[in-house]
């Protein structure tokens, strides 16, 4: 019995250590995020997002891609012996005595055409790409995060539109059952209510599905998703604004990483074509060389020291780096096309997201102003007059049913105007979230 008690308090401390390891293996938690802003969110995700560490480290890459494209050719340096006659042997003495043919050569490639030049720039030309990689996995990511933050925003709003719905129709249920006793009201239409009120609950079931999956889908973006279930934002919605922002199209779409980063590559590109072409200025090696030899009584053949130059310069007689060439153009005009492409998709998504803008502004003022009041002095109407008896069960339901309806719709509107504004900013790319 000691044997089993002893066994199951180790047990115990062990599933106790294993359990205090658990949040050290999960990171580091973020404080807060049960009242989390958007810039708050923004800044966690720059933080801990795969696809901004990812391009990071492409950066990295193409700084070594730097470094390595401006270093110059190094020496080689070359240790032979030779003629070792073991019939006549190496005769006698110190090691430098010996009858042997013992070279030492230094060959230097030199580079012409600003070859090292080129590939300096083509390089480069690549790291700034890269450079805008990452400038523009920012900016996309602020976009998403933007997105997912009004998301959760708008599921915890109609949230709390349904759980309110359904504390409403509990009362409504109450009113209905008092009525039915008091002879006013039918039990079929007391049954009609208590089906719209489970409805309702059902409903409200499904947008506590949704706001899990919102707070999930946000949690991903920022890299905190084992704390999905803490999230909670408190930002209010942006203010509808109907003026049409002012600004030079063509700036803000020269001013986008992305099209930095095709405007790079093609600079890139065109450093890679002069490259190439510059493959048809030949490269010269020049080499150096001691050489000593030492005579012998038993091999008088020896020159002593001598010394060498040598120059050694490619033939083409073959080749003439015709693909090469034709090759590096290939992409020059590839490059320029992606540009151009780039170019178009900014100014197509630029048109959009300005359209998109202004046509929520617009629903979100008209919901706020005319729609949402009068639906709710409807459904407060219904209400009194049901509970005075003056209307009828289908009546205050469909007044509630417009009511309810309006409330989301205008969620809705509201969300979708954050979002397209933040779609509008990530566009034109607005000089705080360079």
């Amino acid at each position: 019995m000691m044997m089993l008690t002893a066994r199951l308090i180790r047990t115990t401390i062990r599933l106790a250590a294993l359990l205090a390891l658990l949040p050290l293996c999960a990171g580091a938690a973020e404080p807060g995020l049960d009242m989390l802003s958007l810039a708050q969110a923004i800044e966690i995700g720059l933080r801990h997002n795969h696809d901004v560490r990812l391009a990071t480290l492409a950066v990295d890459s193409a700084q070594a891609a730097v470094t390595a494209a401006s270093a110059r050719p190094n020496p080689s340096l070359t240790l032979q012996t030779a003629n070792i006659n073991p019939k006549l042997g190496i005769g006698s003495g110190s090691l430098r005595a010996k009858t042997v043919d013992t070279t030492i050569r230094l060959d230097q490639l030199i580079e012409r055409g600003g070859k090292r030049e080129l590939r300096t720039e083509n390089a480069a030309g690549l790291e700034r790409a890269s450079r805008a990689d990452l400038d523009d996995a920012r900016r996309q990511l602020r976009l998403n995060l933007s997105q997912a933050y009004y998301d959760l925003l708008a599921a915890q709003e109609k949230w709390r539109t349904a759980i309110d719905t359904v504390a409403l129709f509990d009362g409504t249920v109450n009113a209905a059952q008092q009525r039915r006793k008091a002879g006013d009201l039918a039990g079929a239409e007391v049954e009609r209510i208590r089906v719209d009120a489970l409805r309702a609950q059902n409903d409200a079931r499904q947008a506590e599905a949704d706001l899990a999956k919102a707070r999930l889908a946000l949690a991903l973006l920022m890299g905190v998703e084992t704390q999905a279930q803490s999230l909670r934002a408190v930002d209010s919605w942006p203010e509808p604004n109907l003026a049409r922002p002012d600004g030079d199209l063509d700036r803000f779409i020269a001013r986008r990483p992305d099209i930095q980063a095709a405007q790079a590559r093609v600079e890139a590109a065109a450093a890679a074509a002069r490259l190439a072409r510059a493959a048809r200025t030949r490269d010269v090696s020049v080499g150096l060389q001691f050489e000593h030899y030492p005579a012998s009584a038993a091999n008088p053949q020896g020159s002593g020291n001598s010394y060498g130059v040598s120059l050694q310069i490619p033939l083409f007689t073959g080749y003439y780096y015709e693909g090469e060439i034709r090759a590096a153009q290939a992409a020059l005009d590839t490059a320029q096309q992606s540009l151009e492409k780039a170019r178009s998709i900014a100014r197509g998504e630029l048109a959009g997201a300005l359209h998109e803008v202004q046509a929520a502004a617009e629903r979100v003022q008209r919901l706020r102003q005319e729609l949402l009041p009068a639906a709710r002095k409807s459904a407060d109407a219904a209400e009194y007059a049901f509970r005075n008896g003056a209307i009828g069960v289908m009546d205050v339901l469909d007044a509630r049913r417009t009511y309810r309806a309006t409330q989301l719709e205008a969620v809705s509107a509201q969300a979708d105007y954050a979002k397209a504004l933040a779609a509008w900013r990530a566009t034109v790319l607005e000089e705080s979230e360079k």
